[in-house]
């Protein structure tokens, strides 16, 4: 029988029946390999050596750990065999912008502390340029030969302006019936209405003669804002001067 290189007894002559080595062949001595990883080398009394993998101990060549994979711009990790290199300090955050603030809304006008007054006069001009429009009644109106002046306080919400009716239960809180009594004046003619800010406005509720302002017909229902000094006709002869003290 034949004997393989390694020593086995073959029943061929030309390769092992055992290990399949060639026969006569010589026998090969293994090259001792170093060690892998190789081990750290420490410097005396400077810690871990520098240019090698903390995390394996290769050679450093290049930004990540040929053995490994380490990335050498990370941190080294606790008990590593190397030294890597210490990442920048990271750049302070950028300063917060701070919101400007919106600009605050425009405070409202203080509340009207004022007093307001209606003065009832009869206004001979106003009756003559009723008379000059003519009219079916117009004839048989005359203006009156006294008409005391009246003073009103405006108060409340709202002050109306007329003629009393016990039938109706109408009560105005500027009672014009007289004497003298002005037959064009409407038993509910016109309704000062108070704002919040003090001030007063004029609405006509639909008179049957209408209502002037300065002069000027104002819409039935519609809301006319009042100054110190506004005149409002009505009736034949009528007027109201607002004041304001």
């Amino acid at each position: 029988m034949a004997t393989c290189p390694s020593g086995h007894e073959s029943a061929s002559d030309d390769y092992c029946d055992v290990c399949g080595a060639l026969i006569g062949a010589s026998v090969l001595t293994p090259i001792a390999q170093p060690p892998w990883p190789p081990p750290a080398q420490p410097s005396a009394g400077v810690g871990p050596a520098e240019g090698v993998c903390p995390q394996c101990g290769v050679p450093r060549v290049g930004q990540f750990c040929e053995s490994c994979g380490f990335s050498f711009k990370t941190p080294a990790p606790a008990g590593a065999v190397g030294t890597a290199e210490s990442l920048p300090p990271a750049p302070p955050p950028p300063p917060i912008a701070s919101t400007p603030l919106a600009p605050s809304a425009p405070s409202a006008p203080p509340p009207d502390s004022s007093v307001w007054t209606a003065v009832v006069t009869a206004d001979r001009a106003y009756y003559d340029s009723v008379q000059g429009a003519g009219g079916p009644d117009a004839a048989a109106i005359g203006f009156p030969a006294y008409c005391p002046e009246r003073r009103f306080r405006l108060a409340g919400a709202e002050v109306r302006v007329g003629r009393r009716s016990e039938s109706r239960g109408l009560h105005p809180e500027i009672d014009l019936t007289g004497p003298p009594a002005d037959p064009g004046v409407s038993r509910l003619h016109v309704v000062l209405v108070a704002a919040p800010d003090g001030s007063w406005s004029a609405v006509d509720p639909g008179s049957a003669n209408g209502t002037l302002v300065n002069g000027d017909e104002i819409p039935a229902g519609k809301t006319v804002p009042l100054r110190d000094g506004d005149v409002i006709h009505l009736g034949a002869w009528t007027a109201l001067r607002l004041t304001r003290a």
